[in-house]
């Protein structure tokens, strides 16, 4: 599948509301409980995906439009929704989210991106040269990727209840 803008907006309007509706009014052992050590938590997945639309996607697209290649992207930190996220609840991390992505969402869909626009070129610290339609197709499979996270995350609490079943759900293999 080619990259689409009017594709890509698709996916990215409906993550906060699809996060929010998968979410909210959960029990902490269903939204609190991670992988192991260094994994998210389905709490810890909107902390990052807010600090995403904060320091990430928007700010590099205005990057690759304004500067192109002449300035190297910030380095990222997906750790800090630790600190951003302490002492907030789940509500408030998925209000923040879903009112942080209709910024950047409102501001994105006023660019009117052309063709050439999506082959402009920055620089990643750690991948080298990229083109605003490598970004933006990434922000896209970050928000799916993280979905796919949070679900996984969820239904691996249920394993060792499953009995039998575990070798027939692919998610818990993950």
């Amino acid at each position: 599948m080619k990259y689409s803008v009017a594709q890509a907006i698709e996916i990215l309007d409906r993550t906060p509301s699809v996060c929010t509706t998968l979410l909210s009014g959960l029990s902490d052992d269903w939204v609190m409980n991670n992988e192991g050590p260094e994994t998210f938590s389905p709490f810890d997945v909107i902390g990052h995906l807010i600090h995403g639309e904060k320091t990430d996607w928007a700010a590099r697209a205005k990057m690759i439009l304004e500067f192109g290649n002449t300035k190297t992207f910030v380095p990222w930190d997906r750790f800090a929704q630790y600190e951003e996220s302490n002492g907030k609840s789940l509500s408030q991390l998925l209000d923040e989210f879903a009112r942080v992505r209709k910024e950047n969402m409102d501001w994105f869909k006023s660019l009117r991106l052309t063709e050439s626009d999506l082959d402009k070129t920055g620089i990643h610290p750690k991948l080298g040269e990229v083109t605003l339609r490598n970004l933006l197709s990434t922000w896209v499979v970050h928000d799916l990727t993280h979905i796919a996270q949070i679900t996984r995350v969820m239904a691996k609490q249920y394993t060792e209840n499953l009995g039998p079943w575990p070798e027939f759900f692919r998610i818990l293999s993950f």
